[in-house]
């Protein structure tokens, strides 16, 4: 199948950052921009839906407690289950995503996100933990049968300071290897 014949793609882009500035935000824009840039190689455009969790706290929460879902977040539901890619960055301390990511998760339910490929960026504290943590968000979201792609990007502190200093050279990479199997998933997926 050509790839003008699955043109364009949507993509969802969902950041669990809760603190500001949002480092975990720029890690989602960055990843999405990636993805976007692999997916127009081969000819694909690719529309961008960017769902930030922090504005749907309170709403997540009343889901949580009373099992109602307000329009906002029935809204980031149908954005998330009509993608054809998602790319999830979320926060992780102490070994467990944010809170507002697992709140999320549980708002969609099970298997609504079946075979949906999903590119995972972790922003984390530190870069001592990061396989079990990416293992643990990993589990997450086949937890709801997502399919999240082999590469996990992790963007720990160091990679932070060397953004800062114009040398994000292993970030990228990750980024850009990441990226390029999401786009790859997301033209056999809509095949």
């Amino acid at each position: 199948m050509s790839t003008a014949a699955w043109s364009p793609v949507s993509l969802a882009v969902v950041s669990a950052g809760v603190g500001h500035p949002r480092p975990t935000r720029l890690l989602a824009d960055w990843v999405a921009e990636a993805v976007c840039r692999s997916l127009a190689a081969d000819g694909a455009r690719a529309e961008v839906e960017v769902l930030e969790l922090h504005r749907l706290t309170a709403d997540l929460a009343r889901h949580s407690a009373q099992g109602c879902a307000s329009l906002d977040l029935r809204e980031a539901v149908a954005a998330v289950v009509a993608a054809d890619g998602i790319v999830v960055a979320t926060p992780v301390l102490t070994a467990s995503p944010s809170e507002v990511f697992d709140s999320f998760l549980a708002a969609l339910g099970d298997r609504v996100l079946s075979g949906v490929p999903v590119l995972l960026a972790l922003n984390s504290g530190s870069c001592r933990q990061t396989p079990d943590l990416a293992q643990v968000v990993r589990r997450r979201l086949t937890d709801v049968h997502a399919d999240p792609v082999p590469t996990v990007v992790v963007a720990c502190p160091a990679d932070w300071r060397a953004t800062a200093h114009s040398d994000a050279a292993r970030l990228r990479s990750c980024i850009d290897q990441a990226a390029a199997e999401l786009a790859a998933a997301m033209r056999s997926h809509r095949q």
